[in-house]
């Protein structure tokens, strides 16, 4: 079967209730908890896509046993220090950010040199941003070029705590150092830009030796080393960066209205409902609820009549920045011109994403200014596409290729979407949840 696929005509209204896969940062953080604790920790709802395999590969390779079998995923954990450390380990975390970024905390102790590899993509990303406060620690990093992968590292005979200030607001880097301060005796201290708190909160639910003292626009962290993990079952949330696909899809047909259930609303990832009621969409969350730590909710929905442009606040970015893709096609069909700026960080994912968010507006028939971290939008409320499309080589980004989906079925065209099994990273059964919503 080719690896693309073609949409002629346009999504007719719909009202739907549907359920979203398990959260991705999530389901990488059980597993990787998971494997430090001591006994067995089961899970459900378990996003089995690309990224998460390959992090149960990864924690495979380091003599952790894992089974999975009737939407049951079991980890045998090994303790805090319980990884069995051979002579040359690879580790491919493939084309995950997390888990490259994540998995070299827990290894700082290694005796042994570990190889961290990834596709094409992920070996273009910079990994210095990581090296650089995990070798405080005292570990031994050499990055390709000096920022890229293949990485290899091999931990001290003693591992000493640091103080590291994160100004990036990048939550991979922050629990990257959080994780290595648990295997280390002393206090870590992270001073960070505000970013997912997804590992703090876990860590809190855990009653692991972690402080967090909130401020107006960073956090202060500190952690200790950990003697035991408990085992913990887990339901893994659904995941509102998939969720987001769909919530745009509803903006941009008419009279359609969309509930999605269970869905993780973790202040620190809602960026995209704030912006989105900034522009004149009505969002609700009802039954609301903390479970381990995170709030979910059911989020409900409808098509509005009209869209306001935005000059977004860029506090609002980090919360929103897997989601940028999608804000901009909504910024589309808005009335008058919309900002976006200080997204730099949105061309230092899987894809140059900004480049690629202007590009497609651009093969739509809207008009935009783009620099290297900012992007003007001007909107087109009547935008009716009659033309065909190809979008392609966009280095099998599934949030592009799952964007261009979202456009082709609200604006129209014939359009041609290649590297289809791109979704496979985060949400392989986007496609099927698709047909759920035309039926």
């Amino acid at each position: 079967m080719p690896n693309k696929i073609i949409i002629k005509k346009k999504i007719i209204n719909f009202t739907k209730k549907i359920r979203i896969p398990g959260d991705k940062s999530l389901s990488i953080r059980w597993v990787l908890i998971a494997s430090l604790s001591s006994g067995i920790s089961k899970a459900q709802n378990l996003l089995m896509s690309e990224d998460v395999v390959a992090t149960i590969k990864a924690i495979k390779k380091l003599g952790i046993k894992v089974f999975y079998n009737n939407q049951i995923c079991k980890i045998y954990g090994a303790g805090i220090d319980g990884y069995k450390y051979k002579k040359n380990i690879i580790i491919n975390a493939q084309n995950s950010g997390t888990l490259g970024r994540l998995i070299p905390g827990l290894l700082i102790d290694s005796p042994e040199k570990i190889k961290l590899i990834g596709d094409k993509s992920l070996s273009k990303r910079d990994f210095k941003r990581i090296a650089d406060p995990l070798s405080k620690f005292g570990a031994n990093f050499t990055l390709k070029k000096g920022y890229g992968l293949p990485m290899t590292l091999k931990g001290p005979k003693k591992l000493k705590p640091i103080k590291f200030i994160e100004k990036k607001g990048s939550a991979q880097c922050k629990s990257s150092v959080i994780f290595a301060g648990l295997k280390t005796h002393g206090k870590t201290i992270v001073k960070a830009r505000k970013s997912r708190d997804h590992t703090e909160l876990l860590f809190k639910y855990l009653k692991l030796p972690i402080k967090v003292k909130k401020k107006n626009n960073f956090d202060i962290i500190e952690i200790n080393k950990v003697k035991k993990i408990k085992p913990f079952n887990y339901n893994v949330p659904s995941d509102i960066s998939s969720g987001a696909f769909f919530i745009a899809l509803t903006i941009l047909s008419e009279k359609s209205k969309l509930v999605i259930q269970n869905i993780n609303v973790n202040p620190t990832r809602v960026g995209m409902l704030t912006i989105l009621r900034k522009m004149g969409v009505s969002v609700s969350l009802v039954n609301k609820k903390v479970y381990k730590g995170e709030l979910i909710a059911d989020l409900n929905m409808k098509s509005p009549k009209t869209l306001k442009s935005i000059n977004c606040p860029t506090n609002l970015n980090s919360g929103a920045i897997d989601e940028f893709l999608l804000i901009f096609l909504i910024a589309a069909k808005a009335k008058g011109i919309s900002y976006f700026k200080n997204l730099d960080e949105l061309n230092k994912k899987e894809s140059p994403r900004l480049k690629w968010g202007s590009k497609i507006l651009k093969m739509m028939g809207i008009k935009t200014i783009t620099t290297n971290n900012s992007i003007k939008i001007f909107g087109n409320p009547k935008l009716e596409i009659k033309k065909k499309i190809i979008i392609k080589n966009f280095l099998k980004d599934h949030r592009v290729f799952m964007s261009s989906v979202i456009a082709a079925l609200s604006f129209g065209g014939e359009w041609h979407i290649h590297d289809k099994d791109s979704i496979k990273t985060s949400f392989p059964t986007f496609l099927k949840t698709l047909d759920k919503l035309k039926k």
